[in-house]
């Protein structure tokens, strides 16, 4: 584990505004939330609740992708730019599983991530966490921690898991994705998802919501996305609804939700405006 950057403190914190991954992890069933995490989620789901089925299965993709890096395409190397908490059923669970000689980095903007991942991987020599700005890539490709486990000679899995819509500019978003791809070497991987919906008023209202709830936030349509994508080659089934990518109803399932947002469990399947879509890519 890395001893150089320096660890927040509880202090450090944040708990009078929601954060993304306190957000997110409430939805996978999570713990580690404050009451601010918790009502905004539950003002998001008044609008949209499908959000928590949609944020479930992004995580149930993450298995299957990383499954597929790891066991199908003999990835070694993981790098999960804007990864959350680092725990049940992450990066290095999936990829250690199926090649133990895996080496993951985390890496993410919220000092929550570092402080919770920092004593979480203690024990795990081939997997860290860091702290960037996703818009930075080469703040992140030089980090000594990164450089230290990911040989940037040999092909990289880059994962953005529901990360591009936590970036509201283009540029910027754009950016985050395609900096970090200039750097790895043909072989490499990227798997990715996108909170997105078919029409521009859908994705619009989703975005002012969350906005003025207090969190950066764009969700784009798959049209405006996937230009972003169209020189690498398409893992199939391509770019789609991740709840359709490769499905396998064997795969390990989710922690529980928390009894006060359970009901939303199968809105999706009633309306569902907006959706993850996503899949795995080859650089070639």
């Amino acid at each position: 584990m890395n001893e150089t950057s320096s660890v927040p403190t509880s202090a450090d914190i944040p708990t009078d505004v929601p954060l993304a991954s306190r957000a997110y992890g409430y939805l996978l069933g999570g713990k580690d939330t404050h009451a601010v995490d918790r009502e905004f989620i539950h003002s998001v789901l008044q609008t949209f609740p499908e959000c928590l089925d949609i944020a479930r299965q992004n995580r149930m993709f993450l298995y299957r992708a990383v499954r597929y890096l790891a066991e199908e395409a003999g990835i070694r190397q993981f790098l999960d730019l804007g990864s959350g908490y680092p725990t049940e059923r992450n990066v290095h669970h999936v990829a250690q599983e199926f090649r133990p000689d895996s080496r993951v980095v985390y890496v993410d903007s919220d000092p929550v991530v570092l402080l919770h991942g920092r004593a979480f991987l203690a024990d795990n020599p081939n997997t860290t966490v860091v702290t960037a700005d996703m818009t930075d890539p080469d703040q992140i490709l030089s980090d000594p921690d990164v450089t230290r486990l990911i040989d940037f000679s040999e092909p990289v899995a880059l994962l953005m898991f529901s990360i591009p819509h936590c970036i509201p500019g283009d540029d910027d978003a754009y950016r985050a994705i395609r900096g970090p791809l200039e750097r790895v070497v043909p072989g490499s991987h990227l798997a990715i998802s996108h909170v997105v919906a078919d029409d521009q008023e859908s994705a619009d209202e989703m975005t002012a919501v969350i906005t003025d709830l207090g969190m950066p936030w764009q969700t784009r349509t798959p049209a405006r996305f996937a230009p972003w994508l169209a020189d690498l080659e398409p893992v199939d089934p391509g770019l789609v609804d991740v709840n359709t990518w490769r499905p396998d109803p064997d795969q390990p399932q989710l922690s529980e939700v928390a009894s006060e947002i359970a009901p939303y469990l199968g809105a999706s399947r009633l309306n569902q405006r907006v959706y993850e879509c996503g899949g795995v890519f080859a650089k070639s």
